[in-house]
């Protein structure tokens, strides 16, 4: 494989800035993702993983770099550290360049990665902050993800999440008038199943499903490609429940050290809609009768 000339320019540019001068020697395809086009470069100096889109909005990956660092900062579990990012150039897509990490394959069955992993989680969940949100906005896969920050937890869930994707709907054409009038009356009613009083906002990755973390030698979790914001962190375990992945001993070990609150069940449908409401506007397909299914059950609790 071969990077096209502009792509490979910039990085190398972008890696000299950074403390390697050395050109790119090797290209690697690496696949999986949907978002971006990704592959290992190697150097004289090292091995790193480049990303790049093409199309891509101003600050894309400044804002998974932004992201990457509050997870680094709080110190409880690993992520790959950013050498450079960049948005679209004249001659170039934008693109990150990441430190690379030699992923175990098939241990994710390992009880010690996975109490580990719920260990770390329950951790980073015990970063609060004053206000739900964060003090810019960035991305959820490749859709807008808003983080106007407000003390209320409800508000925040019913603007900057049920809210803002059913505006994206809206644009694509996904938001027929039933699924409209069903999610507004929802939205009017989620004090019904939440309490501000008891949903602080915790530090969390954002898009935590089995494709975003990582088992790194040793058994060590990493936690990769996220939409960082502060919120209630029922969202995040709620998510990891969504598309599996996630070992039953992962979950065990996060209630050792950080125990759900009593109801959380019953809230966790309400928590997957935004994620499906996502997956909804990135790829249509069987996603909108889920959300259609959780937000007529809601609507028909809330009375």
């Amino acid at each position: 494989m071969s990077l096209p000339a502009g792509l490979k320019r910039a990085v190398e540019g972008a890696l000299r800035e950074s403390g390697d001068p050395s050109p790119i020697s090797d290209v690697t395809p690496v696949f999986g993702g949907d978002i971006n086009r990704a592959a290992r470069i190697v150097t004289g100096k090292g091995r790193y993983l480049l990303k790049w889109k093409d199309g891509a909005p101003p600050g894309f990956f400044g804002a998974e770099a932004h992201g990457l660092q509050l997870l680094a900062d709080a110190g409880e579990i690993r992520v790959p550290e950013v050498h450079a990012w960049s948005d679209p150039g004249a001659d170039h897509p934008a693109f990150i360049v990441m430190e690379w990490i030699d992923e175990v394959r098939g241990a994710s069955n390992s009880a010690v990665f996975a109490e580990r992993f719920g260990r770390a989680l329950a951790a980073l969940h015990r970063h609060h902050a004053d206000m739900h949100g964060l003090d810019r906005d960035n991305f959820i896969g490749s859709l807008p993800q808003p983080n106007a920050q407000t003390p209320s937890w409800i508000e925040f869930y019913r603007d900057m999440r049920i809210g803002a994707q059913m505006e994206i709907a809206r644009r694509i054409g996904r938001l027929p008038p039933e699924r409209e009038r069903c999610l507004r009356r929802l939205m009017e009613r989620l004090d019904v199943f939440l309490d501000d009083e008891t949903m602080p906002p915790s530090l969390l990755h954002g898009d935590l499903w089995s494709g975003n973390y990582m088992i790194a030698p040793g058994d060590e979790p990493v936690i990769i490609d996220p939409a960082v914001y502060y919120g209630h962190r029922e969202v995040e375990m709620a998510f990891t429940e969504l598309f599996g992945g996630f070992p039953e001993r992962f979950y065990r070990a996060y209630n050792e050290v950080y125990p759900l609150d009593p109801g959380y069940a019953g809230r966790r449908s309400l928590y997957q809609l935004y994620p499906l409401m996502v997956h909804m506007n990135l790829f249509g397909g069987g996603y909108a009768s889920r959300v259609d299914a959780i937000c007529r059950y809601y609507v028909g609790r809330a009375g």
